[in-house]
């Protein structure tokens, strides 16, 4: 929801970077159902999906790494900037469906 109202209020980065982070608590969450273990501290999407034994095909594989790069908080200020003006409006939206779909996949798996 909160990736939306971002969205709606143009703020489109910050809402990649949401869906980003609901991509990767949901990650953390089957990785522990599996390992029943705490998650490790990664942000990498593509990672988590491994150390949790999830079999992605290869667009998957594809959005989750490009997904990964949506956590913008610790990345340098010349990526941010590349980053910004890459959200337009129509590559945001196209993510955010891609997010919502891998979202619904993630969560059967809970």
């Amino acid at each position: 929801k909160t990736m939306l109202n971002l969205y709606e209020s143009k703020s489109f980065n910050w809402a990649l970077f949401i869906g980003h982070i609901s991509i990767e608590k949901l990650l953390k969450a089957v990785f522990v159902k599996v390992n029943k273990e705490h998650a490790p501290y990664t942000h990498n999407l593509l990672r988590l999906s491994e150390l949790s034994k999830i079999e992605l095909s290869d667009e998957y594989s594809d959005w989750l790494d490009k997904i990964t790069l949506f956590n913008i908080n610790a990345r340098y200020d010349d990526y941010k900037n590349e980053f910004y003006k890459q959200c337009t409006p129509d590559f945001t939206k196209d993510w955010i469906g891609k997010i919502n779909k891998l979202r619904t996949w993630i969560n059967q798996m809970l």
